[in-house]
C-alpha cells in the first residue's frame, strides 16, 4: 500500500511540475518540465538520501567513534526486526533527528550533536526508535522524494518570477496571471502535500517507536525537550533547506507551530498526550529492551563531526 501511495504521490508531483512548466512556457515548457521531473524522479529514488545527508553535512559514525549511540541503534534495529541502518551525526546545537533512505536495506538515521547533549540515553532511544519506525513503515522514501520535488517546484516558481513576466507571446498563454499562479499556487500546493504526508505519519511512527524502545514515556519526554530546543535554537541548514523540514522528528524551522494544515508536524502536546495515554493503557516498561541504555555512566563526549577542526563538545556520549 505504501508503494501505491508513493507512486500516486510521484504522479501528482510530476503533474504539478508539468503544470508549472505549462504556465511558464506553454506546451514546450510543459514538455521540458516533464523531462526534468522524470529525471528527478529517477535521480531522487537512488540519491535523495545522499542529498539530504549532504545538505546537513552529516558524518557517518560507527561503534569505534560513537560506541554507545551506535549500540542503542543496533539494539533498537534488532527489536524492530530491521537491518542495521547507517548511523550519522550532524553538527548542530538544535536537538533533532531524521531518517532517510529508499528502503530498510538502504536506510540511514541521523541525529544532531545537540540531541546527544540535551537528552538522556533513554530519551535518545525513544527518538531513534521513532526514526526506525519511519524506516519500518517505509515512510522515508516518500518523505525524501517529496522533499526533493517540493524544493524543485518552489525553485520553478522562483524561475517564473524572474523569467516569466516578460513573456507576452503564445509560449505563455496565460500571461502574467499564469506567472502569478506558478509563483504562488504551485509551490503552495507542493508544500501542502508535503505537510499532510508528515502529519499523518508522525502519530503512527510515535506509536511504533514506543513499541520498539519499550517505553512510550521515553519518547514523550524527548519530544518535549526537542520542541523547546527547536524553538530556542535555530538550525541554519534547515532554514536554507525548508523543503526537508517534514523529515525531522520535530519541525526544525523557526516560527509558530500549529496543529493545522499549515504545520509540517502535529502539535507536540498532542503527540505527548497520545504517548502518555499509551503508557497509561499498560505499555510502560521501566527498564525496556534496549541493553545499551546505561544512564549511570559518566565522562563521555560527543564525537567531533569534523567541522572546523574544533574540539568535540562535551556531552553524555562516547
Amino acid at each position: 500500500m505504501n508503494l501505491v501511495r508513493t507512486a500516486m504521490l510521484l504522479a501528482f508531483m510530476t503533474a504539478l511540475f508539468m503544470f508549472v512548466g505549462f504556465l511558464i512556457g506553454g506546451r514546450a515548457g510543459m514538455m521540458i518540465a516533464f523531462l526534468i521531473a522524470a529525471g528527478m524522479n529517477f535521480f531522487s529514488y537512488w540519491n535523495s538520501d545522499r542529498m539530504v545527508l549532504s545538505a546537513y553535512r552529516a558524518q557517518q559514525v560507527d561503534e569505534r567513534n560513537a560506541p554507545e549511540f551506535f549500540a542503542i541503534i543496533r539494539d533498537l534495529a534488532h527489536n524492530a526486526g530491521l537491518p542495521m541502518p547507517k548511523v550519522y551525526l550532524y553538527d548542530s546545537p538544535q536537538p533533532n533527528a531524521f531518517a532517510t533512505g529508499r528502503n530498510p536495506e538502504n536506510a540511514a538515521v541521523a541525529a544532531s550533536t545537540g540531541l546527544l547533549q540535551a537528552l538522556s540515553p533513554e530519551e535518545v532511544a525513544g527518538v531513534m526508535a521513532h526514526e526506525l519506525a519511519h524506516i519500518q513503515n517505509r515512510d522515508t522514501l516518500t518523505m525524501t522524494i517529496t522533499a526533493t520535488l517540493a524544493g524543485a517546484i518552489s525553485m520553478l516558481g522562483n524561475f517564473a518570477f524572474f523569467f516569466g513576466g516578460n513573456r507576452d507571446n503564445n509560449n505563455n498563454p496565460l500571461g502574467f496571471v499564469g506567472v502569478l499562479v506558478a509563483m504562488i499556487v504551485a509551490p503552495l500546493a507542493a508544500m501542502l502535500v508535503q505537510m499532510a504526508i508528515s502529519r499523518t505519519r508522525e502519530y503512527s511512527a510515535d506509536r511504533r517507536g514506543a513499541e520498539i524502545c519499550g517505553n512510550p514515556l521515553w519518547l514523550a519526554s524527548a519530544l518535549g525537550k526537542i520542541a523547546r530546543g527547536a524553538a530556542q535554537v535555530p538550525n541554519e541548514d534547515a532554514e536554507r533547506n525548508p523543503a526537508t523540514a517534514h523529515m525531522f522528528i520535530i519541525n526544525p524551522l523557526s516560527g509558530e507551530r500549529m496543529d493545522n494544515l499549515f504545520s509540517t508536524h502535529p502539535d507536540t502536546e498532542n503527540r505527548i498526550a497520545a504517548l502518555q495515554e499509551m503508557a497509561q493503557s499498560g505499555m510502560n516498561v521501566s527498564t525496556g529492551p534496549v541493553r545499551a541504555v546505561n544512564p549511570t555512566r559518566k565522562s563521555r563526549s560527543v564525537p567531533n563531526t569534523g567541522r572546523g577542526g574544533s574540539q568535540p563538545p562535551r556531552g553524555p556520549w562516547s
